[in-house]
């Protein structure tokens, strides 16, 4: 009995098959039947979907090849961190899967920045040795996962940059342009990543960094200490975001970085918002921009050593940037328009 020509027969027939199926029809071992059904994927006479008790076989013709693609939504990965090459891995998830199949042109270009400067990141900065990529096509969501075990997003930040804390570390990673390799990066990619987001998370260390553009806004929670850094990204197929929108938000003519937006409460303490050293904590690294929005949503008050700090000392000292404030009450508005500030509705 050729066992080759009774798969491939029956296939024509069926369209897809199970490797049981054969092996009651011949009564033949599992492992006998198995090693025919191997050969013919090695010479790429038939393809293999599904796992376990959902696996079954079909014709390797190009519409079979089409339907297989199309029918993997998922893919998990565990990454050697050695020579490897973030378009290489998202190229490979294109050829391979149907994540990317009949997704809007604006939807595939975040996807490709988003994933992109993600697994680079971990690529570069995580020193870890294996890289867990996850992505996956959930009804009209795509999500992915970047997991490393490495030295941590906040502690490399905190070691580079000689910060006393976590904390300090997320205040400096949401303003963008901060970089622990700055003749290599930018320090762009999670801010722009971020923005183009739907939700993301970023838990290293003690510390959750979530970024929720349904709700506007931020957060951070405490978490049971994580080893290296572990990033989630989502985004629905249906979004009308475009990734050239929101560069040009926070670029130039020149399309150069150049604005930036400060959630003025992720700098509470124990005292609120009063001291001048707090307004120096804030503004650090903000003169790299032209256009800086100063975020009070949340926050109740603020003192008048704070406010003169930002809009009187650092803005003569700075007077190429321009610093508005959004989203203040009318007492924290009072405050800061005594110290000359302008105000911005968002």
């Amino acid at each position: 009995m050729n066992v080759e020509n009774l798969i491939l027969n029956a296939l024509k027939k069926k369209k897809q098959l199970r490797a049981s199926e054969i092996i009651k029809s011949t009564e033949f071992s599992r492992t006998y039947v198995n090693k025919f059904f191997q050969k013919l994927r090695n010479e790429g006479k038939i393809i293999l979907l599904g796992k376990a008790n959902k696996a079954h076989y079909i014709l390797a013709t190009a519409e079979g090849l089409r339907q297989a693609k199309n029918r993997l939504l998922k893919v998990t990965r565990m990454l050697r961190n050695r020579g490897l090459a973030e378009d290489v891995v998202l190229r490979d998830i294109k050829e391979k899967t149907g994540i990317f199949s009949g997704i809007p042109g604006n939807i595939s270009d975040i996807l490709d920045y988003a994933f992109s400067e993600m697994l680079n990141n971990a690529i570069e900065h995580s020193g870890s040795e294996a890289i867990k990529i996850v992505m996956q096509k959930q009804k009209d969501t795509i999500v992915f996962r970047v997991v490393d075990k490495g030295v941590g997003v906040f502690n490399n930040i905190m070691r580079k940059k000689k910060l006393k804390s976590e904390i300090e570390a997320i205040q400096d990673l949401i303003k963008g342009k901060e970089t622990t390799a700055p003749e290599f990066h930018t320090g762009e990619g999670i801010f722009f990543t971020s923005k183009a987001a739907d939700t993301l998370v970023i838990q290293s260390s003690h510390k959750k960094l979530s970024f929720n553009n349904f709700l506007r806004d931020v957060f951070i929670n405490d978490v049971k200490h994580t080893r290296g850094s572990k990033i989630f990204f989502s985004i629905n197929i249906n979004s009308k975001k475009k990734l050239g929108h929101i560069f040009k938000r926070y670029t130039d003519k020149s399309f150069e970085f150049s604005k930036t937006e400060v959630i003025v409460r992720l700098y509470k303490t124990r005292t609120g918002y009063i001291s001048r050293s707090q307004a120096r904590r804030i503004l650090s690294g903000l003169s790299k921009f032209k256009k800086v929005l100063l975020d009070f949503k949340g926050v109740k008050t603020v003192g008048q050593g704070f406010a003169d700090e930002i809009f009187r000392v650092w803005k003569s000292q700075h007077s190429g940037v321009s610093i508005i404030s959004q989203n203040a009450n009318e007492n924290v508005q009072f405050m800061l328009q005594r110290a000359g500030a302008p105000f911005e509705k968002k």
